[in-house]
C-alpha cells in the first residue's frame, strides 16, 4: 500500500520514516512537494501515486504567531484539512490525523478523556479543533491522534533542544511551574502511528485517540531533567507563567488520558523520564 504523509519533513513525520518497516511504499511530503492548502494538488498527488492512505503531520505549530496571523494558521489546521478529507472522501481512503492537547481549556485535575468537552484557548486550538471536525464532517475512515508537548531527540526544533542549548550558555534558567502536562518523544508517537499503519488497525475506525508518554510533570520539571541528563552546571528556577506574558493563555493542565489507546491498539508507552533518557 501507498502511503502519504504530510509534514513528512517536521520532527514527526521525519520519526515515522525512521520507524516505518517499509511495507509498502511511503511518500514524505512536505510544502515544497505537496501545498496541501491546494485541494486539487493534493487530489493530484494521491490519483498519481495511488496513495491507499493519508497520514497528516503537517500543522501551524507557532501558539503566540497565530494570534496575530489567523489566516495562516486556518489555511493550513483547518482548510488543508478540510481538502484532505474531502479528497480521502473522493478515493475512499483512511486518514490519520495528528491533533492537540490545545483543544481543552485546561481548567480539569485529572486527565483529559476523548469525549470531554473542548474549550480552545486560543487560535492556534480553535483552528485545530476546526480540523478535527471537518475530518468528523467528512464521514470518512479516520483516527484524530491528539498527542501533546511533543519533543525529538533528532529532529526539528522543540523544548528539549532548546533547554540544552541555553542550559550551556547560562547560569540559570527560569521555566514556569504552573503549567502541567506529560511530555510526548516523537519517536514514541512515531512508533504508534506505524504500528496502526502496518498492521492494519486503522481499517473502519471512526475514532479520536490521546496519546503522550506517561507521567505528569511541569515544564519547569522538564526542564530540571533535560539539564540535569545533559551534565549542564545551570540552575533551573520555577517561576509563573505571568512572568513570561503572552498573546494567548497555554492551558494550565493538559494531562492526556491514554487508557482507550492502550486498550485499543495492545500498545505499551514508556514514561517520560525514561522516553526523555533512551532515545
Amino acid at each position: 500500500m501507498n502511503v502519504l504523509v504530510t509534514g513528512g519533513g517536521g520532527q514527526l513525520g521525519s520519526e515515522i520514516k525512521a520507524n516505518t518497516l517499509r511495507k509498502g511504499q511511503y511518500f514524505f511530503a512536505d510544502a515544497d512537494v505537496l501545498d496541501i492548502t491546494q485541494k486539487e494538488a493534493v487530489r493530484a498527488f494521491v490519483q498519481q501515486n495511488a496513495v491507499g492512505l493519508i497520514v497528516n503531520c503537517a500543522a501551524y505549530t507557532n501558539v503566540d504567531k497565530a494570534e496575530d496571523d489567523e489566516a495562516a494558521a486556518r489555511a493550513i489546521n483547518e482548510t488543508a484539512v478540510a481538502h484532505l478529507a474531502a479528497v480521502c472522501n473522493e478515493f475512499e481512503l483512511p486518514l490519520i490525523h495528528i491533533s492537540t492537547d490545545y483543544v481543552f481549556g485546561g481548567n480539569k485535575n485529572t486527565p483529559y478523556a476523548e469525549t470531554d468537552l473542548v474549550q480552545p484557548l486560543g487560535v492556534y486550538g480553535r483552528t485545530k479543533w476546526a480540523g478535527e471536525e471537518a475530518i468528523r464532517q467528512a464521514g470518512i475512515e479516520h483516527l484524530i491522534i491528539r498527542t501533546a508537548w511533543l519533543y525529538s531527540h533528532h529532529f526539528g526544533h522543540n523544548f528539549l533542544k532548546t533547554i540544552q542549548r541555553l542550559s550551556a550558555e547560562r547560569a540559570e534558567l527560569k521555566v514556569v511551574f504552573d503549567q502541567v502536562g506529560s511530555p510526548t518523544n516523537a519517536t514514541d508517537l512515531a512508533a504508534l502511528v506505524v504500528h496502526i499503519i502496518e498492521t492494519g488497525s486503522y481499517k473502519g475506525k471512526h475514532e479520536t485517540y490521546h496519546f503522550s508518554n506517561e507521567g505528569v510533570c511541569s515544564w519547569y520539571d522538564f526542564a530540571a531533567e533535560i539539564v540535569k541528563l545533559a551534565a549542564h552546571q545551570c540552575k533551573v528556577l520555577p517561576c509563573l507563567s505571568a512572568e513570561f506574558p503572552s498573546k494567548v493563555t497555554r492551558p494550565a493542565y493538559s494531562v492526556l488520558d491514554k487508557t482507550k489507546v492502550k486498550k485499543d491498539f495492545a500498545f505499551s508507552i514508556r514514561h517520560w523520564r525514561e522516553a526523555l533518557s533512551n532515545p
